[in-house]
C-alpha cells in the first residue's frame, strides 16, 4: 500500500513596488528575509515572481512549508495577516494585507538531465 504523500502549503503575497525603488523589494527579500527562511523549521523554499506594467512592478511572493503549523510558528497567530518589515513597507508603493494559503495538490515536473538522457537512449 503506497504511503500518503505530505501535504506542501503556498503561502501567497503580492505587492508593488515605488516606481523610483525599482529592485529594492528584491534586495531586501534576499538579503534579510530569505536567510532568515532558511533557518525556520517546517520551512521548503520560497519564490519572487514580478512583473512590470505601465513602468510598475508587481511582486508575488511565495513560500512553500510542510504545514499549516509551520506557517503559525512562523506568521504568528493570526496566519492570514501579512508580515511586511518597515523596510519592505519603505520600498512598496502598496501591499496585501492578507496573504493566502494553498494546497498543493498535483503537479508535474520536466524531471532532471538523467530523465531526459533516459529518454533519448
Amino acid at each position: 500500500m503506497a504511503m500518503p504523500q505530505a501535504s506542501v502549503i503556498v503561502r501567497m503575497w503580492r505587492g508593488r513596488e515605488k516606481r523610483d525603488r525599482p529592485g529594492a523589494y528584491r534586495r531586501h527579500l534576499e538579503g534579510a528575509v530569505f536567510p532568515h527562511l532558511r533557518s525556520l523549521p517546517g520551512f521548503l523554499g520560497a519564490s519572487l515572481l514580478q512583473r512590470v506594467e505601465k513602468g510598475e512592478a508587481e511582486v508575488l511572493v511565495m513560500t512553500k512549508w510542510d504545514s499549516m503549523a509551520a506557517i503559525e510558528a512562523f506568521a504568528g497567530p493570526d496566519p492570514e495577516k501579512a508580515l511586511v518589515e518597515p523596510e519592505a513597507r519603505a520600498v512598496l508603493a502598496s501591499f496585501d494585507e492578507v496573504v493566502t494559503h494553498h494546497e498543493i495538490v498535483s503537479k508535474i515536473g520536466t524531471g532532471g538531465l538523467s530523465d531526459r538522457a533516459a529518454v533519448k537512449a
